[in-house]
């Protein structure tokens, strides 16, 4: 019989591509939402899941969804970074919680934010956590929470990528929020950073298929396992918009500063631009994540060339011309 994995976020983008991959892998998906009708209609094609209805913010809710699960998904964060603060520690203690008692492994997608500038670069997966935002404080008590777990019984992976992009709900993360207007063709894009300084993107359909490529190979892991993604490194952190006008076929779509100064005149009273300004510092800074350790174990990484990529993230947020079809990812 298939394993069977419980999502919790699987209306974000993390959550959708790896019911996606798991599938193709052979796993049963079951997923928790709080209105799962409503959910099931907005993935439209993902016909496979086995719905439940339920709260992460309720533990009676997680155990019993996680019900003879093997895997819990981890991969539930308030939209637009609204109370970080109140939700996603309670969240991930009911998720910690419902593991312990049913047996299950947590796979949890880590991020950049848990590093502040003495880590920077290359990130190694011990690399010591300094983070100088609140946001990579609360980043940092998950992790350590999950390590303790780890100790008392409860199998952890996780994997951290770079600044996510793409994949069937690509609208929370800085390209959809920073670079780029969802559900308006280009006429122009936003640059957060200086352009020569690098900067590290995690495709997500990548992502999630190296995910179920190392959950193949669990039995191989430690208690508690961290791996970290390569996904797409650029240099010169510009080639995003770059990539961003070949795949509009406008090589002379301008590139603009994003507005720093309007954010921050706006963050007292908007918390998701409250919470973007504090996270400037991975765009003045070359944030590389060493995937050394992953290779090695897979041999490879899953890895969709950036204009195939590009074109389809852009064709999932509507901002392509009409007549733009939607390329098909290439996992290498």
């Amino acid at each position: 019989m298939a394993s069977t994995a419980l999502i919790l976020g699987i209306t974000g983008g993390f959550g959708c591509e790896m019911a996606r991959a798991l599938r193709q892998h052979g796993w049963q998906v079951r997923a928790m939402h709080r209105k799962p009708k409503a959910a099931a209609r907005a993935l439209g094609d993902m016909g496979y899941i086995d719905w439940v209805k339920g709260d992460a913010m309720n533990a009676g809710d997680v155990r019993e969804a996680a019900e003879g699960a093997s895997l819990i998904v981890h991969a539930v964060n308030p939209p637009g970074y609204r109370n970080w603060a109140g939700t996603v520690v309670p969240m991930l203690d009911n998720t910690i919680a419902a593991a312990r008692e049913t047996g299950a492994r947590i796979l949890f997608p880590g991020t950049v934010y848990n590093f502040g500038p003495d880590a920077f670069p290359p990130i190694a997966e011990d690399a010591p956590q300094n983070p100088k935002t609140r946001k990579g404080k609360l980043r940092v008590e998950m992790e350590k929470r999950l390590e303790a777990a780890s100790r008392a019984g409860v199998p952890v992976l996780i994997l951290r990528a770079g600044d996510f992009f793409g994949g069937t709900r690509p609208g929370n993360n800085w390209f959809a929020q920073g670079l780029v207007t969802p559900g308006k063709t280009l006429r122009s894009i936003s640059y957060p950073g200086p352009h020569r300084v690098g900067h590290q993107w995690a495709y997500l359909p990548d992502m999630a298929e190296t995910a179920a490529r190392l959950l193949m190979r669990c039995d191989e892991f430690r208690p508690f396992e961290v791996f970290h993604f390569g996904g797409h490194w650029l240099e010169q952190g510009i080639e995003m918009a770059d990539a961003i006008r070949y795949a509009s076929r406008n090589p002379d779509l301008k590139v603009k500063r994003l507005p720093w100064l309007a954010l921050t005149l706006l963050s007292p009273f908007v918390e998701t631009f409250r919470e973007m300004r504090e996270m400037r510092y991975l765009w003045q800074t070359p944030v590389c994540l060493d995937n050394t350790k992953l290779t090695n174990f897979l041999g490879r990484e899953p890895h969709t060339p950036l204009d195939i990529a590009v074109t389809a993230s852009l064709a999932g947020l509507d901002c392509l011309p009409d007549g733009t079809t939607r390329q098909t990812p290439v996992l290498a």
